[in-house]
């Protein structure tokens, strides 16, 4: 709805310009104004619906409350009624805080920004002094959104579920932990991608993997045609327990990072075409013939320990060869994960370590559940590769 000019007119007369959006200015005056006006507006109909009803009751002057808003702390008559039946819509009764204020916060506490942080944000942009308890109960709030997240329903199709791993720091029982944080990134049979979870790994090995398989079986997973996972031990038997259709397939990119790790930086570039031949030959037995080519070659001999990575792994990485480049390049260029791994790293990397386990997976939500808002489109590789997803896996594929 427009707002007349006659009226801006009035609003406007006599102000100075740069005092329009500053804090305590016109901006913050309106808010108060309208919201005053919404309250009395409320308890006008409350005490109307009360009549009707039968009941006596009236008004009963005002109280005063400070709420922080996203701009300032604003002080308003809340209206009362002598019955004390009266609950506002706009600021509830045992409400400290505007919603807005609240978004802010999450915002900031989404995009890694610490307590203090946020505590120094909204004191030098709006003059509040905001204790770190209520920054805290704010953002403890979103644990209870976290847990609905994590055991809501699934598709109960999944063409491809990526697993992989941040390794973050968590105190627990007096000293810190680098403990591992799962994610499972799935593509929906229409490319869409979701993210299905996140687990932060209690015990080590095949229980934890199982347990996180039965969860997503219990929550409506049905099949997952092919699983991208960074080699870890226990997890393709765990996900074939659960799943036993499921192709585990190790991730090429995972493969590669693990094998430059052995590489000096200065040899790292003309290794990199030399791996490539590996996972680019046209077949699993080509591709065997390139391992024992690099094997035998200069950088087989200088790096012995990247060949004995590929064999380790080599019963995950056959399963690759037997899908057409369209395919092939989707479950390779992982970036869709990569660059979810790249934000979580972020946000870690300003904490320096969380205190709980909740705290952690309070902000890795929040960082997802951003990101999450980014995607627009299925990845570009997906068109051509669902058509042979339906050919290869026929009815299981089950399409949208």
């Amino acid at each position: 709805m427009a707002i007349e000019k006659e009226l801006l007119d009035q609003l406007l007369a006599g102000r100075d310009p740069n005092e329009v959006f500053a804090r305590d200015g016109l901006l913050d005056d309106l808010k108060k104004a309208l919201s005053e006006r919404i309250l009395n507006a409320e308890l006008d109909k409350h005490l109307e619906d009360e009549r009707v009803e039968g009941a006596a009751n009236r008004r009963n002057g005002h109280s005063r409350k400070s709420v922080p808003t996203g701009t300032s702390k604003m002080t308003l008559s809340i209206p009362r009624d002598r019955a004390g039946s009266f609950d506002p819509k706009l600021i509830a009764k045992y409400q400290r805080r505007f919603p807005d204020f609240d978004a802010k916060i999450i915002s900031m506490y989404a995009r890694g920004m610490t307590v203090r942080e946020i505590r120094g944000h909204l004191e030098e942009l709006y003059g509040i002094d905001v204790s770190p308890d209520l920054i805290s109960a704010v953002t403890d709030a979103v644990l209870e959104e976290v847990a609905e997240w994590q055991s809501r329903p699934l598709d109960a199709c999944f063409p491809l579920v990526f697993f992989d791993a941040i390794r973050v720091k968590i105190r627990g029982e007096g000293f810190v932990r680098n403990k591992a944080v799962y994610i499972a990134l799935g593509i929906l049979p229409d490319g869409a991608k979701e993210i299905l979870g996140i687990w932060i790994e209690q015990t080590e090995g095949a229980k934890f993997w199982l347990r996180v398989m039965n969860e997503l079986k219990s929550r409506g997973v049905g099949d997952i045609l092919i699983a991208v996972v960074d080699g870890l031990k226990g997890f393709p038997e765990a996900i074939n327990a659960v799943f036993p259709q499921t192709v585990v397939q190790t991730c090429i990119v995972h493969l590669i990072r693990h094998s430059l790790e052995f590489v000096s930086w200065k040899d790292r570039k003309p290794v990199v075409p030399a791996l490539r031949a590996i996972y680019r030959a046209k077949d699993a037995e080509a591709g065997l013939a390139a391992l024992d080519a690099f094997d035998a070659g200069y950088w087989g001999q200088r790096y012995p320990a990247i060949t004995q990575s590929w064999r380790r792994n080599w019963s995950q990485v056959v399963p690759f060869f037997a899908y057409p480049e369209s395919v092939r390049r989707i479950i390779y260029t992982t970036n869709a994960i990569e660059a979810l791994n790249s934000k979580l790293r972020r946000a870690v990397r300003t904490r320096g370590h969380f205190p709980s386990d909740d705290a952690a997976m309070k902000l890795l939500y929040l960082v997802l559940n951003h990101a999450a808002e980014e995607w627009k489109r299925p990845p570009r590789e997906w068109f051509e590769a669902k058509t042979q997803f339906a050919v290869v896996f026929g009815e299981r594929f089950v399409s949208q």
